[in-house]
């Protein structure tokens, strides 16, 4: 039969599609797609029906049927073809069925189909837009092949060599430090005029400072224990920070170790531009193919996988750590791999085990002295201790994590431990706990003289302990003004937001309004706001546009709940130029079982 609509034309026994005339190429499955939803127009095709129909026992995933309805509204736009969710597809064009004037003879349908001239209108048919995200891909990877490499200072050293800047590594008192020299890999520059307990305490004000002139940072902490040296360094760029330990039985050979793993390209990569999670991943898995020895990349693809919440490759990693550790005889990484096992048995609810691993791992800082590690995994059995709704035991747990804290002399491992007790206390319901530890910490952040930002935890976890959002408003608001050197600290946005929804559910508009006014940066956090505040407004071509921008760059930091968020969003528009079909596909293929508790009425709202 030959259905027209628009100004197209379509054999569906031919299989052949025109437009003005014109024969359009398109695709076998396309159009046997196509053919089976305007014979059924008037009921919902659903993804099983189309598998069935048009790949029959061949094994393909949904995925190809999204490709090619995707395909289909390139060509005669989004809202041709309605997404039905969790029904289906149905055909939306008013279509007239044409005369039989000229049949196709029976082979017609064997021969390929001819491609139009450039000449003809065919050409100037609005091609599926895939290729703009293959062009955007090849630009990310042409830049992230680029090390970014400022031009080294006339110091004698060659000129491939990468300039790194350096704040002096802390040693303790009377140890031997790591002096870092020029050589033909690298040009160090010395930050005298900081120290790295200044540095880690203040980055958010102090790298800022710094980045134009020196754009990768590398700073650490060195000790001994039983003629063993241990480094705990950290290395920053313009888009992440890369940390690591080091272990050597001197200084010397453990500078070697840390400029031969300095050495390694990629580094430079991941630290200068934002990574997709999927790329992230991609590129610390060749990574640790071309260095399988480098237990330091291993850990940090355990981390990627936990943090994309693929926890059954995540624990193939962190057991694969533990082997090579010990075959390394490295009871640092032993420890830290038994420490990544029990994260992702937690995360699976495995309670009991994932214990049992952090003992192992405690034994294994315990021997090292490593009082750091220690007080990390004291903070995680304190969520053990919350999970069997023991509150002595999480009080115990992160006091303990404060006090080896302390004894590191690490500030924000301790800070940490206090305020998250602040916070447990509160959902226990110790009311006289929850202050107590928040003013406690408050009193450490003065004794350290820390740069304001970090007060701003204070009134953020009073808005946390407010009752209603009008209690909140007053602590986000402080939140704010703590923040305003710093707005892109978490605090900052997560308070921003708060704040910003606050308005708008008792209509304060203009509130709102001046809020997102005075964002600066233009990064995926802005985008959400200004993406909520247009839906709000009924401003509907902002919010698609602002929520696409959202969607692009949350995915691009491989931040999955705000790609997750505005993917809802979006569904939700219930608007024609937005495809709901891909977006409520990341949402199922992405969506976190905590994430989808707390959306729990919008997904159902939208049957997703």
């Amino acid at each position: 039969m030959r259905y027209r609509f628009k100004e197209f034309e379509f054999d569906s026994t031919s299989l052949r599609l025109t437009q003005n005339g014109n024969t359009l190429a398109i695709r076998h499955n396309e159009a046997k797609v196509l053919a089976l939803l305007l014979e059924r127009s008037d009921n919902v095709v659903s993804k099983a029906d189309i598998l069935c129909h048009i790949w029959q026992n061949k094994v393909v995933s949904e995925q190809a049927v999204f490709q090619n309805i995707s395909h289909l509204r390139n060509l005669f736009g989004n809202d041709a073809i309605k997404t039905l969710s969790k029904r289906g597809y149905q055909w939306q064009l008013t279509t007239e069925l044409a005369a039989e004037d000229n049949p196709p003879t029976a082979d017609a349908r064997h021969f390929p189909l001819p491609s139009p001239p450039p000449s003809t209108a065919a050409a100037r048919v609005k091609k599926p837009a895939y290729w703009g995200y293959a062009v955007l891909a090849s630009m990310v990877l042409l830049l992230l092949s680029v090390i970014y490499m400022p031009a080294a200072p006339d110091k004698g050293t060659t000129h491939s060599a990468l300039n790194i800047a350096y704040i002096p590594i802390t040693a303790p008192q009377g140890a031997p430090g790591l002096t870092l020299h020029d050589n033909a890999d690298f040009a160090f520059t010395p930050l005298t005029q900081l120290n790295t307990d200044q540095f880690e305490m203040s980055a958010e004000l102090e790298y800022p400072a710094l980045q134009s002139a020196h754009p990768f940072v590398l700073t650490g902490h060195l000790r001994s224990h039983q003629q063993q040296m241990y480094l705990d360094f950290l290395l920053k760029g313009p888009a992440a920070d890369w940390q690591g330990q080091l272990t050597a039985s001197s200084t010397d050979e453990l500078l070697q170790r840390l400029l031969q793993h300095l050495k390694q390209p990629f580094l430079y990569q991941f630290l200068s531009q934002p990574q997709a999670s999927g790329l992230k991943q991609a590129n610390l898995s060749i990574a640790h193919q071309q260095q399988p020895d480098d237990l330091i990349i291993l850990g940090q693809l355990v981390s990627a996988y936990i943090e994309q919440g693929e926890l059954d490759r995540a624990m193939v990693m962190a057991e694969k750590l533990e082997s090579s550790a010990q075959s390394q005889h490295n009871a640092q990484q032993l420890g830290n791999a038994l420490l990544y096992q029990s994260r992702i048995l937690t995360r699976k609810d495995l309670f009991e085990l994932s214990a049992r691993k952090l003992r192992l791992a405690i034994g294994q800082f315990e021997a090292i002295n490593d009082l750091k590690r220690q007080a990390d995994a004291w903070h995680a059995q304190s969520w053990l201790d919350f999970i069997n709704n023991d509150y002595l035991a999480v009080k115990a747990s992160l006091l303990k994590s404060a006090q080896l804290a302390d004894d590191a002399k690490d500030k924000t491992r301790q800070l940490d431990a206090l305020t998250y007790l602040s916070v447990l206390a509160s959902k226990f319901g110790q009311q006289q706990d929850k202050y107590h530890y928040l003013h406690q910490a408050e009193a450490k952040m003065n004794e350290y003289q820390l740069p304001i930002y970090h007060f701003a935890k204070v009134p953020f976890h009073y808005a946390i302990f407010a009752a209603t959002p009008s209690d909140k408003e007053p602590h986000l608001k402080q939140v704010l003004e703590f923040t305003a050197l710093t707005p892109d600290h978490w605090v900052a946005q997560s308070s921003r937001q708060q704040l910003l929804q606050h308005y708008i559910s008792q209509n304060r508009l203009t509130e709102a309004q001046s809020l997102v006014d005075s964002l600066a940066s233009d990064n995926a956090e802005n985008s959400y706001l200004k993406t909520i505040l247009a839906q709000a407004m009924q401003q509907t071509e902002a919010m698609i546009l602002y929520g696409r921008r959202t969607f692009e760059q949350a995915h691009l930091a491989g931040n999955k709940y705000i790609s997750l968020d505005v993917a809802l969003l979006l569904c939700g528009s219930q608007d024609a130029r937005v495809s709901c079909d891909f977006y409520s596909q990341y949402i199922d293929n992405n969506a976190t079982a905590n994430w989808r508790r707390h959306n729990e009425l919008m997904l159902a709202a939208l049957n997703l």
